[in-house]
């Protein structure tokens, strides 16, 4: 069996060409997107669709997100009102995500969607994403690269590590330059309901169509979009959030100046504390610290402001208690509330 390694090919004009064809043909193809690497099969092929499962050991409950190049492309997939159209014209490509109802001839397969009545879509704004999505000449299905519940790849050697030859080629398009998964936004009812934060924040989405509501935890008993899962991104060790010291054998996830000392090691987010460097270096931190020798990773407070509001939702995922984990701060209940318009 070819290394791993072997898999990653640089993502030049021709390699794009081949994996278009090799989506085509029914291969998964991992590719970069401004927020993570994903794990792609044409979205119309029931059985990448599945195969896309059986590599994550995702469960068949959990939706994925369809990419398409544009708006002209999404609309023959799900249904668009008013708002989503406006949403679209606004933030696409970009790292936004729309929950719609699905076209009653869309050609997506049904897995895709987990047997829902609604579809996840969106255009990313990576160029090689946008390139391969011409390439294939279909819609592509997309969870990111990596084992299901694990943490986020935001290069091609992450995709690798964690998939090993089970996806048939890894395209190399550099790091990731946002670094955290697309905001999620459920359209597909009369109340528009942000099911999962990311970079384009509930401010923004305030702005252009007005009040919005967040998520409850009962959405996340059968998920509408990929992401709500409660134990989620999370490294092989347990996390310990909203650190203000460390006890002996911590590593120390840290944000901003900060006087904590007698960590095992650390990675400071941000030392000036900008919260899109810090989501940017989130997942590539949180691999580096994620060894047996640690006792656990502390992380500081972070903002829970702007992309403060996405990088602490993965955070509370990663920290999530599990059987055998050693006892960490369980994630807090999520209550629906409304998210009300700011003017200005």
């Amino acid at each position: 069996m070819n290394a791993p390694e072997s898999r990653i090919q640089p993502a030049t004009t021709a390699a794009l060409k081949f994996a278009g064809k090799r989506l085509r043909e029914g291969a998964l193809v991992a590719f970069p997107t401004e927020t993570v690497y994903g794990l792609g099969g044409d979205a119309t092929n029931g059985q990448a669709i599945a195969r896309i499962f059986a590599i994550k050991s995702r469960p068949s409950f959990n939706p994925l997100i369809v990419h398409l190049y544009d708006l002209a492309a999404a609309e023959k997939v799900a249904g668009f009102d008013d708002r989503a159209r406006a949403l679209a014209r606004r933030f696409w490509p970009g790292p936004l995500t729309f929950v719609l109802k699905r076209r009653a001839d869309t050609k997506v397969s049904e897995l895709a969607s987990a047997g829902l009545d609604t579809v996840a879509v969106r255009a990313p704004a990576n160029d090689v994403a946008r390139t391969l999505l011409k390439a294939a000449g279909r819609p592509i299905a997309a969870p990111s690269a990596n084992r299901s519940g694990h943490v986020s790849p935001t290069a091609a050697e992450h995709v690798a590590a964690s998939l090993g030859t089970a996806v048939d080629l890894i395209l190399d398009g550099g790091t990731c330059t946002i670094g955290i998964e697309s905001t999620v936004l459920d359209l597909s009812g009369e109340r528009a309901v942000l099911l999962r934060p990311g970079a384009v924040t509930a401010e923004m989405l305030n702005r252009e169509i007005g009040a919005i509501d967040l998520a409850d935890a009962s959405d996340e008993k059968r998920p509408r979009s990929p992401g709500m899962m409660d134990r989620h991104y999370a490294p092989s060790i347990p996390v310990r959030l909203d650190a203000t010291a460390v006890e002996p054998g911590d590593a120390l996830l840290s944000f901003g100046a900060h006087a904590i000392a007698g960590f095992a090691a650390e990675r400071n987010l941000s030392e000036k504390g900008d919260l899109t460097e810090a989501a940017a270096n989130l997942y590539r931190y949180l691999r580096e610290l994620d060894w047996s020798g640690f006792r656990t990773i502390a992380v500081m407070p972070i903002p829970e402001e702007g992309l403060g509001l996405a990088i602490n939702d993965r955070l509370r995922r990663a920290a999530a208690v599990t059987e055998g984990a050693a006892a960490i701060r369980p994630k807090p209940k999520r209550r629906r509330r409304k998210q009300e318009a700011k003017t200005g």
